[in-house]
């Protein structure tokens, strides 16, 4: 009987696709590659690596530039795919944009992933900084712990996803104030349940605080969270503990109630 893709059992896994995500993920974190540098990395053979880029350039997956690879734009049109799939962006978009706005900093809406934070929208207000850094951060999946919609979501997780997700990427310090101690982070996380929200007061980076709120389904399952990030200078005081909690945890009931209409009108084919 064939293998059921769908389970999430044990099956046998195809060393080719395994060394063709291993030459993709090389070039990512290259930034390109010649084929030389792929093979030092990757401690794999030339013919090897050169297969695979011949493959992955017939499949439209890999460009080449003079002697160097590059992943193609063919990844930008997927990502844009997987994207608008998702029903969080496709309802909180407007919303997280008017939240910028609103604020003048960088909202953001994140979800989780194989126990990381992805970030599926970055807005950034008039008054917003670090946009270097706040581009970087959306290209990449990160730890939960550390932001301040990675603990927002961490805190509606059942505690045993919690307990595999701590095992398995642990709770890397990114400045002195991230939390680093499991018993901590549960504290922190019935906090949260407790006010609706969580805080990043300097725990992703040094001079950032953020503020963040769950977005749940109506069974109260988390999709995600949302959040607004800005400067130690301006979110601070009165700022940080409810004017900018008040704005977060509104727009993610805002969100919340549009997504569950939009999902009763795609089951009712009608809004009740």
């Amino acid at each position: 009987m064939p293998e059921n893709p769908n389970t999430d059992a044990p099956s046998r896994t195809l060393s080719t696709v395994d060394t063709a995500v291993s030459v993709v993920r090389a070039l990512e974190e290259l930034d390109g590659a010649r084929v030389a540098e792929l093979v030092d990395y990757l401690g794999l053979s030339k013919s090897t690596v050169y297969n695979h880029l011949a493959t992955l350039r017939k499949n439209n997956l890999v460009a080449k530039d003079g002697d160097s690879y590059h992943l193609s734009l063919q990844f930008l049109l997927l990502g844009e795919y997987v994207r608008n799939q998702q029903i969080l962006y496709q309802v909180g978009k407007e919303e997280v944009e008017a939240l910028a706005e609103k604020t003048g900093e960088y909202a953001h809406l994140s979800t989780e992933q194989h126990g990381l934070r992805i970030s599926l929208l970055k807005v950034r207000g008039e008054r917003a900084v670090g946009s270097q850094y706040q581009q970087s951060k959306i290209q990449r999946p990160d730890n939960l712990h550390a932001s301040s919609t990675g603990k927002a979501i961490l805190a509606y997780l059942p505690r045993s996803r919690v307990e595999e997700i701590v095992d398995q990427h642990g709770l890397p310090a990114k400045t002195d104030a991230t939390i680093t101690d499991r018993d901590a982070l549960f504290d922190e996380l019935d906090q949260i349940r407790e006010r609706g929200y969580a805080c990043n007061d300097e725990e992703e980076i040094e001079g950032l605080r953020a503020v963040g709120a769950p977005i749940r389904d109506r069974n109260g399952t988390v999709l995600g969270a949302l959040s607004v990030s800005g400067p130690t200078s301006r979110i601070k005081g009165e700022q940080f503990h409810d004017a900018i909690p008040e704005m977060v945890t509104s727009t993610a009931n805002i969100i919340e109630v549009n997504m569950n209409m939009a999902a009763r009108s795609s089951n009712d084919g009608r809004f009740d």
